[in-house]
């Protein structure tokens, strides 16, 4: 049966769903969903980039930063927890830069937390070394280290919401086709717009994450002393709801072409929406993460040198046509393309206060991000 007749049996049993478990089910349905079908998703044969295929240069300079962080926590028995690897090419670039620190890396556990059994398979293929996989971040004990995430956050399944003369939350129906229908907002949602302060104009449409709340407090109970990096698009609450975006931030991307319909090619589409970095920050910093910093990847990736080991480490392996080829993929993909609209969070737990090199070109110190 295909996905969307699940779908449509669903909603016919049960009545309308909200638009949050529609996109669950579209993403993460066994078998079916977009995540979990062995479809390959990512690169030239899927539906969208990351960073890390455009240049391994990407988890180098991730390795770099981890590295600072060790010895920042005095060189101990260091854990690196991933979610959401994907095909496992960023922990792959990660490792292979690590392994130069020997004294890092023979006390150096990587564990991946990946709940798309597909995605699973792929990873296992060719990580054969450090790597072990988890279904939650409860089954890893003793966490000191670096929580890492590569465009994560902004494949959870969200509420959508409309302010009318309430705030109401958008259901999905179905009568020869889908259709959305609003009710009344719940409490929780009300919630969350009145701890961040903001107040949607009549007509304004967006998306509310409360799976990356969750989160978030999560990996706050169970890191016992290191760091948080969460990279993604994304950004403030500011900028989040301002009226450029009264119609939201959510899109699909099918094939490497992006559309706003997340009802056609259900299964076989991405679902995508702004991360609101106010909320990571305000929330985690709530439940005992300290906030670091933020910045665009192009300053976080420029700051740690990602120029300079181009110059000295990858001239050395390459051709030089190869050379300029990946020297364009740096400049234009990860520095200027990309780049400028992913965001680098940082946050601490238990570790010294000191600024780190990722995050050299920033002017924030605020715990909240505005």
């Amino acid at each position: 049966m295909l996905l969307s007749q699940i779908i449509i049996e669903r909603i016919k049993n049960e009545g309308p769903l909200s638009f949050r478990d529609f996109m669950e089910m579209a993403l993460y349905y066994p078998e079916l969903g977009y995540y979990n079908s062995v479809e390959n998703k990512i690169g030239a044969n899927g539906d969208f980039y990351t960073s890390a295929n455009l240049s391994a240069s990407f988890g180098a300079m991730i390795g770099r930063q981890i590295e600072e962080m060790w010895r920042l926590l005095d060189k101990k028995p260091f854990k690196i927890v991933e979610y959401g690897a994907g095909t496992g090419l960023l922990c792959h670039d990660i490792l292979d830069y690590l392994k130069n620190n020997a004294s890092l890396y023979e006390y150096l556990n990587y564990c991946i937390i990946e709940k798309s059994l597909a995605m699973q398979e792929i990873e296992k293929q060719y990580l054969l070394e450090k790597v072990s996989w988890h279904d939650s971040i409860k089954d890893i004990p003793e966490i000191n280290g670096c929580i890492l995430s590569n465009e994560l956050v902004d494949n959870f399944s969200v509420h959508q919401v409309v302010m009318k003369d309430q705030l109401k939350e958008v259901f999905v129906d179905y009568n020869n086709g889908f259709e959305e229908i609003l009710i009344p907002a719940k409490k929780e949602l009300l919630n969350y717009f009145e701890a961040l302060d903001v107040k949607l104009p009549k007509g304004f449409r967006t998306e509310v994450n409360l799976e990356a709340l969750s989160w978030i407090k999560e990996i706050s109970q169970f890191l016992k002393k290191g760091y948080v990096i969460t990279i993604d698009y994304g950004c403030s609450s500011s900028e989040l709801y301002d009226n450029r975006r009264s119609s939201g931030t959510l899109l699909c991307y099918n094939k490497h072409k992006k559309n706003d319909n997340p009802y056609q090619f259900i299964g076989s589409q991405d679902i995508t929406t702004h991360t609101n970095f106010t909320a990571l920050s305000q929330w985690g910093f709530e439940c005992g993460l300290d906030y670091c910093g933020l910045t665009d990847q192009t300053n976080f990736l420029t700051a740690l040198g990602i120029k300079e080991y181009h110059n000295t480490t990858l001239m050395n392996t390459v051709s030089s046509s190869q050379t300029k080829i990946h020297e364009s993929y740096i400049n234009y993909g990860l520095l200027m393309s990309m780049g400028l609209k992913f965001k680098v969070l940082v946050q601490q737990k238990g570790a010294p206060q000191h600024s780190l090199s990722g995050l050299k070109f920033i002017n924030s110190t605020s715990p909240g991000i505005t």
